[in-house]
């Protein structure tokens, strides 16, 4: 029998979850194991035992199915969470949609990525463009006081279909009390009007300019430094957009102010 300190996973316990959106957004927190340890930005595998025999307590980790989620609490807290969506004929969400308080998930040792504030210079702005659930990545950076440390402001964009998928907002407008005219929040939706904010792709606003202007401050390559986090074909339109006005990233130990998270 495996140890399970040989493992290359640890055994958690879901302790919470959270319907944003039903049949489609949630979230939810899970056990921790002290050993645990991540940078804001960084995500983690979950897995699940699907299919196999429901009274091993210790399955094989590559007989189990994994995904990619990034961290949505602070790099200290108690518990961890993640924000996932329902995608419903995909082989993972929907047994994850499904979990309640008290069932079993699988947490991989290893943390990955590297969308964190080290891969840019101090200064400047912190732009953190997100679609969907890529907004998980950004939230613990607004929490951490390195990031208000190393950079003049921060400005949060979410873009998703319909307004009712702007998840996390108490947290968000906690932040804007606390940092007040350091902090832009901007919610975009590309299917449902919105009283304050352009009905446009994330894409396209950063183009026209007009996402610079709803923010207030240039997307100068000279003072923003940009994360890029969602869905596969925003963050490749958008690393090409970006690029075209001078935006790059970082290089053989070179910082750049550019960074892309890529993992789905």
């Amino acid at each position: 029998m495996t140890e399970v300190s040989d493992l290359p996973y640890t055994v958690q316990t879901v302790v919470d979850k959270k319907i944003w959106v039903p049949g489609k957004l949630f979230s939810i927190k899970t056990t921790r194991s002290p050993e645990f340890s991540f940078k804001p930005g960084q995500y983690a595998r979950l897995g699940l035992a699907l299919g196999l025999d429901e009274d091993e307590k210790t399955p094989p980790a590559a007989d189990m199915t994994w995904r990619a989620f990034s961290m949505v609490n602070q790099p200290d807290d108690e518990q961890l969470e993640f924000f996932a969506t329902l995608v419903s004929d995909g082989l993972f969400s929907p047994s994850l949609y499904e979990l309640e308080a008290g069932d079993t998930i699988y947490i991989d040792k290893s943390v990955f990525g590297f969308l964190t504030i080290d891969q840019f210079p101090q200064g400047g702005d912190l732009w953190l463009l997100s679609t969907g659930t890529g907004l998980s990545a950004f939230l613990p950076m607004l929490g951490d006081e390195k990031t208000w440390q190393s950079f003049d402001r921060v400005i949060l964009c979410h873009g998703t279909r319909f307004i009712n998928e702007f998840a996390y907002t108490d947290l968000i407008q906690d932040v804007k009390e606390r940092y007040g005219d350091r902090f832009v929040y901007l919610a975009i939706s590309t299917r449902e009007a919105h009283q304050d904010y352009p009905q446009k792709r994330l894409t396209d606003l950063i183009v026209s300019g007009e996402l610079a202007e709803l923010a207030g401050h240039a997307m100068d390559p000279e003072v923003a430094r940009i994360m890029l986090c969602g869905n596969p074909g925003m963050t490749t339109e958008a690393r090409k957009r970006l690029g075209e006005l001078g935006f790059k990233s970082g290089r053989r130990g070179n910082l750049g102010n550019l960074a892309v998270e890529k993992y789905w």
